[in-house]
């Protein structure tokens, strides 16, 4: 089944699905800043655009394109960032 999510005004929006093995969702953020809470282990790939993250523990922001994944623990928060309609498929354990 799937599970639509909605965040930040309507400025993050992802469909939720089960793929072979792990619990996943693909979504698109628009333009802006925000920051995102984990309860599960990330993993977020990004599929189109370039999203550019300050990941927990690290002081240096960076910029993942298209084909990049990073993670993230659980229990966790990150900052991201785009200047454009960036495309990401994230997957949970």
């Amino acid at each position: 089944m799937l599970k639509v999510n909605e965040y930040f005004d309507g400025n993050a929006k992802s469909i939720a699905f089960q793929t072979a093995t792990l619990p996943a969702t693909v979504g698109v953020i628009s333009p802006g800043e925000y920051e995102f809470g984990t309860t599960q282990k990330e993993t977020m790939t990004v599929i189109s655009g370039a999203l550019t993250v300050l990941l927990p523990g690290m002081d240096e922001w960076m910029t993942y394109g298209s084909g990049e994944s990073f993670d993230i623990a659980a229990q966790a928060s990150f900052k991201a960032k785009t200047d454009i309609d960036t495309a990401y498929l994230c997957t949970y354990e």
